[in-house]
């Protein structure tokens, strides 16, 4: 199947309210400007410097999602253009991003990383420091950022029940956060693997690489 095909048949079974990020990581332009031609406007990259020479290079009306582990170094290349930060794990990371922000004169849409997954290798926030965050002093101060939402990757694994209780975990933390934070709108969880399993569980945003593109390389 084409990557035309791949989108098309992913895109017919979602829900109206759910939207498909294209993962992009490793892959060729030519294949962005193939999944672009067929109407696909978001794109995923989990590492910056990629994501930025991809950016100048294809057209502008592309939203480009920052959906990997970000070294703060790195924030300000993307700053200026970045649409959505999928993985913010950390204070620190949330200030920086909104540094790099206040330079270009942005408020950067951003969701907070939530580690749901029984791996040792998965970033983010747990309940306990996520309350913590969002009811601190510091975040108020924070301009250039918007908290729209969060972020989780389910263990990889073949378990769907494992899978499924850890993307309710997920739904259930974003209702409690929606209480402190009543604008949140964006859940971002299910990738190829687990989208349709993340969809039935509440989420809005899937990130999916290899079932348009193909394995990677």
């Amino acid at each position: 199947m084409s990557i035309k095909d791949n989108l098309k048949t992913i895109k017919d079974s979602l829900p109206s309210h759910v939207q498909l990020v294209a993962v992009s990581k490793t892959k060729p332009i030519a294949d962005i400007e193939e999944a672009y031609a067929a109407g696909q406007r978001v794109f995923g990259e989990n590492k910056i410097q990629e994501m930025t020479e991809k950016q100048q290079v294809l057209p502008k009306d592309i939203e480009w999602h920052m959906i990997g582990h970000i070294q703060r170094n790195k924030v300000k290349y993307m700053a200026e253009y970045v649409a959505l930060i999928h993985g913010v794990d950390s204070l620190k990371l949330l200030q920086e991003i909104n540094k790099q922000a206040k330079k270009h004169n942005r408020i950067i849409p951003c969701l907070l990383q939530i580690h749901i997954a029984e791996e040792d290798t998965k970033f983010g926030f747990d309940e306990k420091d996520l309350n913590e965050l969002i009811t601190s002093n510091e975040i108020e101060q924070l301009a250039n950022i918007k908290i729209i939402g969060l972020m989780g990757m389910a263990t990889f694994t073949d378990n769907t029940l494992q899978i499924r209780k850890e993307f309710k975990q997920l739904k259930n933390l974003f209702e409690k956060t929606k209480s402190v934070l009543p604008h949140l709108s964006q859940l971002s969880m299910g990738m190829s693997g687990d989208y349709k399993i993340a969809i039935e569980e509440g989420s809005t945003l899937i990130r999916v690489g290899s079932s348009i593109f193909g394995s990677r390389n």
